[in-house]
């Protein structure tokens, strides 16, 4: 299944006023626990997810910008990821392993987490989603922006790399 999303990544000092936002507006499909295997690739990203509600293999390309990301998808629902996760371990070494607990909301086509992620803090994001070829990357870019401006995110508050990165730039 191939997606395009415009994404934002923000830190989330006030998550009450978000969650209380998304449960008044928004669908909630549930609370995962998220484990993603970042593996090491030539190109763009490949992230093995391991959750209770989503379990995916996702190759990405995303740039690293503090603002609105076009995000290219190719993703797969395996039906046994950790089977999965023992092949692409043989072929490919582990880059960093991300583990999160995510509230997951939808309003439309718009995805919504409100993310808590070890090692890194709270967080939200949101993604304009596009998986029918029926939306400009402007209109997705439309749609961020007026939830950003909805859940009151700043621009000082928006997040440049992906929670990989993030971990990376720990060690």
């Amino acid at each position: 299944m191939s997606i395009r999303s415009v994404e934002i990544k923000a830190h989330c000092p006030n998550r009450d006023a978000v969650m209380t936002y998304l449960n008044q507006h928004g669908t909630y499909r549930g609370h995962d626990h998220q484990v993603d295997t970042y593996f090491q690739v030539p190109n763009g990203r490949l992230k093995l997810r391991n959750g209770t509600i989503e379990k995916s293999l996702i190759a990405y390309l995303r740039p690293n910008v503090a603002n609105q990301k076009l995000s290219e998808v190719s993703l797969y629902r395996p039906e046994d990821p950790e089977q999965l996760a023992k092949v692409l371990k043989q072929a490919l070494p582990v880059k960093v392993v991300v583990d999160k607990w995510r509230h997951i909301f939808f309003i439309d086509n718009v995805k919504f987490h409100v993310d808590e992620v070890k090692d890194l803090g709270a967080f939200v994001e949101i993604e304009a989603i596009d998986d029918q070829g029926l939306k400009s990357d402007e209109d997705l870019g439309i749609q961020c922006t007026y939830f950003q401006k909805q859940l009151g995110i700043i621009p000082d508050q928006l997040c440049r790399d992906s929670y990989s990165d993030m971990l990376l730039d720990r060690l």
